[in-house]
């Protein structure tokens, strides 16, 4: 199983707003912490804003936070809103009747196992995971270098 692009800079986004919980985060500033362009993390957003991921705040000192604790968002929300697929063969799909064996072939019961151990992991993880196995986030995405603005409260 390989994840997208977008869910692994979405997860992203969620790690800086989780170090910078204080605040709002920009896009470009997070464009800026990870050299992606801000139009590709506004295209990423969108899922995770619908999902109440995060939180947008408009206006002139506007910007994102997380919509809910960092504790209390796992990796499995992140992978669900974010990934179009979870067929890891032709036959998890609902249209593939190519096969003689779609209704009892091993291989697609064990496949289906192991994506559910897959998504286990990603239950038990969450963002603050992330951010608390590196202590030094903040400094590594610049964000104590930054002109604050207005807090997230």
């Amino acid at each position: 199983m390989r994840l997208t692009r977008q869910t692994n800079y979405a997860m992203r986004i969620l790690m800086y707003c989780g170090t910078n919980k204080d605040q709002l985060s920009r896009i470009p500033e997070i464009a800026a912490a990870y050299s992606v362009s801000e139009l590709f993390l506004f295209k990423i957003l969108q899922p995770l804003v619908e999902n109440k991921l995060v939180e947008t705040v408009r206006g002139r000192n506007g910007g994102v936070r997380l919509g809910r604790p960092a504790e209390e968002i796992t990796l499995f929300d992140v992978v669900r809103v974010t990934e179009d697929s979870f067929s890891m063969a032709e036959c998890f799909d609902n249209d593939a009747t190519e096969c003689p064996l779609v209704d009892s072939c091993g291989l697609n019961s064990a496949l289906r196992e192991a994506l559910g151990a897959f998504f286990a992991v990603l239950e038990r993880h969450t963002v603050a995971d992330l951010i608390a196995a590196r202590p030094n986030m903040r400094v590594a995405l610049g964000i104590d270098h930054l002109d604050r603005r207005a807090p997230a409260a």
